[in-house]
This record gives structure tokens, sequence and C-alpha cells, in this order.
């Protein structure tokens, strides 16, 4: 005889005659159940925004949406296919194949035969390979699915040019700052209780979101967490108690070419304050310094140049003391060097009189120089007229002859040209006495 199975214990949620349930994170709670719902993208979803007008003409094409995390990707999908009435069918790059491609494809077909058209979004479309994404071509073609493609990173580079020209590409923006809140007080009337913040707290808060609004309503749910009866967080207890959220930012990805780049204009625009700040934004998020060593190099030959010609040694000075120092003591050499390139003269007269040199070499690779600034080793080269009428320049008055030297065919040609900025301008008084020079002497 079997033993009595023991009959399980009724749960509180049996007994009270409800059906048990996981409690929903808040950001699944708060997930908008209309476009108009959606936060921080009116660009695209306001009254003229290019979503609102395609919707408005009862169509919809094949689409990539490009942004950064918790912008709301995945949710504008799901709610076009609702608004649209299209079969909403989801994907990630990351976990499907060809076999998962093929089996959504089929299923699209199947639906369309009776009268529904099939959305198909993919998350991380750029993890397809080059295959995969070709793959996509057909069945966007034909009408199979809408294909409705989301990327955190550059489309540009990501994928293929085929499906980009079958796609349209919409922006999606960070968050700012009004919009976080919007998702603060909209989360205080689900919940019926206020954030137990002061006002420089929250702020703080909003910010640690850096501007993801799945981000902002994950640490306002931990808030709630941590508070006991009656408690109010400042900005400083704020932070211990999350333990300072790190900054959303991939050093592989476009958020490390959008920070140096963002880096490089302010030191150009001769801003140190802007500079700094996304210098430390970098630094903070672990960006290795001796990149950031080498891109300050470029900075100083590109932008600064001989308007101060102690750029480039305070940079590469700047490069060693990190090597010498180390982490963390080395990083404010870095930050220095900063500081001097962005407040020192600008000029790019090198950058471009090397640009255009260069263009008048490829032009006129084949020329030869004129003869009479060539050696002659030998009787022959000295019978041709190689070396013959050359002058020595410190023989010349003022260490000066004034000789051409460019190719005849090819005639003077003025590549450099300094501003009247810092030590350039000095160098601007010696190009022009020497052209003086070279007037009276030709």
């Amino acid at each position: 005889m079997s033993p009595k199975r023991r009959q399980p214990t009724p749960t509180l949620f049996a007994a009270a005659g409800m059906e048990r349930d996981a409690p929903h994170p808040l950001p699944d709670k708060l997930r908008p159940r209309t476009l108009s719902d959606v936060v921080g993208q009116d660009h695209i979803l306001g009254p003229d925004g290019a979503l609102t007008r395609m919707l408005a003409t009862h169509t919809l094409g094949s689409l990539v949406f490009w942004g950064p995390p918790g912008t709301g990707k995945t949710t504008v999908a799901r709610l076009l296919a609702d608004a649209t009435e299209l079969h909403f069918e989801q994907l990630s790059a990351v976990f499907s194949g060809v076999a998962d491609l093929k089996k959504a494809f089929d299923a699209a077909r199947a639906r369309r035969e009776t009268g529904t058209a099939t959305l198909l979004f993919v998350d991380e479309v750029h993890r397809f390979n080059r295959a995969q994404q070709d793959s996509f071509l057909p069945v966007m073609e034909d009408g199979t699915v809408v294909l409705v493609g989301a990327t955190t990173e550059n489309p540009s580079f990501e994928l293929n040019a085929a499906l980009l020209s079958r796609a349209r590409v919409l922006v999606f923006h960070s968050l700012d700052p009004v919009a976080v809140e919007k998702l603060f007080t909209h989360a205080e009337a689900i919940e019926g209780k206020k954030l137990p913040l002061n006002t420089e707290a929250r702020a703080v808060l909003g910010r640690m979101a850096d501007g993801d609004g799945r981000a902002a309503l994950t640490l306002a749910e931990e808030i709630w967490r941590s508070a006991r009866e009656g408690e109010t967080f400042n900005a400083v207890q704020l932070q211990d108690i999350l333990q300072r959220r790190a900054p959303i930012y991939d050093k592989s990805a476009d958020g490390h070419y959008n920070l140096i780049s963002a880096l490089h204009k302010s030191v150009r625009g001769s801003d140190p304050d802007a500079a700094l700040y996304y210098l430390a934004r970098m630094m903070d998020a672990g960006e290795d310094p001796l990149f950031l060593a080498r891109r300050l190099v470029r900075m100083a030959v590109e932008d600064i140049g001989l308007a101060d010609p102690q750029a480039l040694v305070i940079c590469n000075a700047a490069k060693d003391a990190y090597d010498f120092l180390g982490h963390p003591e080395g990083e404010l050499a870095i930050a220095q060097a900063v500081i001097y390139l962005a407040t020192a003269p600008k000029s790019n007269a090198a950058y471009k009189a090397f640009g255009a040199a260069m263009r008048a070499a490829k032009e006129g690779g084949s020329l030869l120089p004129p003869k009479h600034i060539l050696n002659s080793p030998t009787k022959l080269m000295k019978s041709e007229g190689y070396g013959s009428g050359y002058e020595y320049d410190h023989d010349a008055p003022d260490a000066f002859s004034g000789q051409d030297y460019f190719p005849e065919p090819l005639g003077r040609q003025t590549f450099y040209d300094p501003p009247d900025r810092g030590f350039e301008r000095e160098i601007r008084k010696r190009l022009d006495y020497w052209a003086k020079l070279r007037g009276e002497r030709s």
C-alpha cells in the first residue's frame, strides 16, 4: 500500500481566494499602454513626430530604432503593432539563429494567407551577421513582415547597406531630466507614496539613471525598498544606499566615440571646464588613460600645432607621467594636459598644410625636383646639370638665397598659412620677411 501523499499547506494567496502571482517590477508596472504614454521621444511620437505622421497614413514600413538602453524601443514596437493591428512577433539576435528566423518567416507567411500581417521585432539586430541580415531582405520586400529592428549601435556601421536601404532609421534619445521626473511622478502615483528623497537627492537619482527610463524606475524601486518608516534620504545617503551606480558607457561602442568626440571638440573650442567634464566621464567609466593620452597628442598636433609648440611636449610628458605614477595619481597629469590644450592658442594651419601637400604630392608624384638642388655624385650627373647653379643658403645674405625648390612644372606653392596667433605670430613674421626677400632677389 503506497503511503498517503501529504496535501500541500494552503498558501496565504489560496486562503484568501486569490490567484498567486509574483510581484511585478516597477518598470513592468509602468510600461506604457499607448504610444501617447511614452515619455522622452516627442521628436518621433509628438504631434509632428515621424511615427505620428506615419500612423496617420495607416501605413507602416520597416524601421530601425537606434538609441541607448531604456529609451522605449521595445515598448514602442509593441504599441505600433497594436496601433496598426499587426501580429507582434519578437526575437532577440542574442538568442536566435537561422532556424529561429526561418520559423518566424514561415509563421508570418501562414498568417499572411489568413489576412493577418506581422510586425517582426528584432532586438539587438546588429548582432546578426551579414548573411543573417540578408535573410530579412526577401520577406521585407514581399511584405511578409514589417521589420522593426532595435540597436544600441550605429546602424551605419553595424547593419548591411541593403537592409538599411529598405528601412527607415529612427533615433531614440536618452531621457532628459524632465522625462525622468515624469517617470518618478508616475511611479509615485502608481505606488501611492512619495519617493523618500529631499530635493537634491531626487535630482541626483535622476542623474544616476543616465537617461535610461528602466534604470530610473529600478533605482526608485530600490529606494522604496531601503527606506524605513518616516525616513527621508539626502544626496549622500542616497549614494551610500545605491553604492553609486556606474555610468552607462560601453567603451567598445558608441559611448566611447561620442565622449572622446565631445572631449576633442571642447578642447578645440577652448572650454577647459567642458573638456575636464568629458575627461572625468571617460575616466570614471574605466577608459584606458593611455588611449586618452594618445588622443591628446593628436589634439595637440591637429588643433594647436605651432601656435604653441609646447602643447605636444606637455602631452608627451603627461603620458610619461602616467606611465611613471600609474592609477590614480597619474590621471592628474592627463587632466593638466587637457587644461593646457584647452587654454592654448588654436591653429590648424600645420594640419591643413600637410593635407594640401599630400594632395599635391599625389597629383604630381612623378615630377622631379629641380636639378639645381640635386646632388651630383658622378661625372655623368654633373654633365647633366645636377647641382648646377645651387646656392648654399648659409653663404647668402641673411642665410636666405630665395631660390625655388619646387618641381619646375608645378611652380611655387603655398600650403602653410599660419594665423596671427600664439607662436605662429612669430612664424608669420619670418615667412613675410622671407617672401619679401624672395621677391627682391628673384
